[in-house]
């Protein structure tokens, strides 16, 4: 399928303060709307994929192999294969993740 309608496309509940959309997907490629409340986190973790995250709106403040940032809107991060990284709200927004390959865990 090469065409995906936000309207058709369901929230999945992350915990009590996220939710994502897995957007456009294939095997290679995947984007995901995230929605947090402030005090929502994303733990620390690691993955095989590679990520990039833009904050379309709010401030997070973004941990990444070791170092901290906040970031508000417009702001990007690289994630590269197997980095430790995690994130924290500070204020209500939502954020773009992009991966290669697909998250297979998330479809």
């Amino acid at each position: 399928m090469a065409f995906f309608f936000d309207k058709d496309i369901e929230k999945t509940e992350m915990d009590s303060r996220s939710s994502r959309k897995v957007l456009a997907h294939g095997r290679d490629l995947m984007a995901c709307h995230l929605y947090y409340e402030a005090g929502g986190t994303g733990l620390p973790h690691t993955h095989m994929n590679t990520q990039i995250t833009t904050i379309l709106s709010g401030r997070f403040e973004f941990t990444l192999s070791g170092d901290t940032a906040v970031l508000t809107s417009g702001d990007s991060v690289y994630i590269p294969s197997g980095a430790e990284h995690s994130i924290a709200c500070l204020e209500k927004g939502e954020l773009i993740d992009v991966f290669t390959p697909e998250r297979e865990d998330f479809i």
